[in-house]
């Protein structure tokens, strides 16, 4: 399997996992616990709650408050909202009213303010915002009903609220990161198709031309030098071969381009346009990764010269340096190869060159024609494009 198609079953298996997970948690995951306070409804229905009306109304204002507040604790900004802590605030007093006038079960209530409290405050000040509020409620259940319910008090609200709070805050996490996930798989899949289609482009754009030129010189030669023709029929066929080769090898995204080879194949398509070769080259030898990179720059400059400069000379020199190469393709032409660099080819090269802290630069030469220069470090970046498949993380399963 090649690493495009590893790519794309990440991506769909993250798309997927993403499917499986289930629509994201509400405040309805929380409304079941509002039923800690049916021992509180039951008292005012039997008539054991003095002063009814007001229990009935602090009652419905809990359960509001409690409805607005957990279910703006699963929004990040609402939760963080002014107004979502001051009715948090306001479920506290409710709270405190309501255990100080009535007590018994009417205490429960201080759990379930834990409760909404873990959901909407998550962060590194809840512990001690847990314990405190644990604290005050076994102070007030000791004060109205004894001591001995004051640590069930506290220590039921003291768990709801940090319980809540890590499965809430777990919960985001895990969805964070299968979002996460899946936008690197994402990326990863269209960084492999900019590649695919760079490589296609440079590698057709070029084979393509050099196939044109020495069909249109064999179709020239035909009728009064057959044996030359027949010559120029026989690299159409060799280049043929070799580009099916390339585009294997692009396919799978284990190209390699060798500097010597495009150089070779620079002279044979300029010579078949007619079009004089001069190539010169000097300094120490080059890494592969910069002879890969310059031979793009090669046939891309060369492919242009050949279709749109209508040049007779073209210069190719490399010159390496102990810390810098530089490529420079010079021609004579009387037409900008590539109007003002815009072309497709010369800017998918320009970002290639970029990704490896080079720099490439296009346009009119002083003397006339049009000149491509590319400038890379001896030891360039790993731009890191098709063999950097483990950056792309596995999926989470469910």
């Amino acid at each position: 399997m090649t690493w495009w198609a590893r790519t794309l079953a990440r991506a769909t298996g993250a798309k997927r996992c993403a499917a499986h997970a289930g629509p994201p948690p509400t405040g309805f995951a929380l409304l079941p616990w509002l039923l800690m306070g049916l021992g509180s409804f039951s008292n005012l229905l039997q008539g054991k709650a003095e002063n009814p009306w007001i229990g009935g109304l602090g009652l419905f204002t809990f359960n509001s408050l409690y409805v607005y507040v957990t279910f703006r604790a699963f929004d990040r900004d609402k939760r963080r909202s002014v107004t979502t802590r001051l009715a948090l605030l306001t479920m506290g007093l409710v709270t405190t009213g309501l255990a100080v006038g009535y007590g018994g079960n009417w205490l429960l209530f201080f759990p379930l303010l834990g409760l909404a409290t873990g959901a909407t405050l998550r962060g590194r000040h809840l512990g001690r915002i847990g314990l405190l509020l644990a604290a005050y409620g076994a102070v007030l259940a000791g004060l109205r009903e004894g001591w001995r319910e004051a640590p069930n008090i506290g220590y039921a609200t003291f768990l709801s609220c940090m319980v809540t709070a890590a499965i809430l805050s777990l919960s985001e996490a895990v969805r964070e990161l299968r979002a996460a996930r899946e936008e690197l798989a994402r990326r990863a899949v269209e960084k492999e198709r900019m590649r695919f289609s760079r490589d296609l482009h440079d590698l057709l754009g070029h084979t393509l031309s050099v196939i044109v030129v020495k069909s249109e010189a064999a179709r020239r030669l035909a009728g009064r030098d057959l044996d030359a023709a027949l010559a120029q029929i026989g690299d159409i066929e060799s280049v043929g071969r070799q580009a099916l080769t390339e585009i294997r090898e692009a396919v799978t995204g284990y190209r390699e381009g060798s500097l010597s080879t495009e150089l070779t194949r620079a002279r044979s398509a300029l010579s078949a346009a007619s079009v004089e070769p001069v190539v010169r080259q000097s300094g120490a030898p080059l890494a592969p990764q910069t002879e890969a990179l310059l031979g793009w720059v090669v046939r891309e400059a060369v492919t242009n010269v050949v279709r749109h400069s209508r040049a007779t000379r073209c210069e190719i020199t490399v010159d390496s340096t102990g810390e810098q190469v530089r490529l420079t393709v010079t021609d004579n032409g009387t037409t900008a190869a590539v109007a003002g660099s815009g072309g497709t080819g010369l800017t998918g090269l320009t970002e290639r060159l970029a990704a490896a802290g080079g720099s490439l630069t296009a346009g009119p030469a002083p003397a006339g024609g049009f000149t491509v220069t590319a400038e890379l470090p001896a030891d360039p970046a790993d731009p890191a494009e098709p063999g950097a498949e483990d950056a792309v993380p596995l999926v989470l399963e469910s």
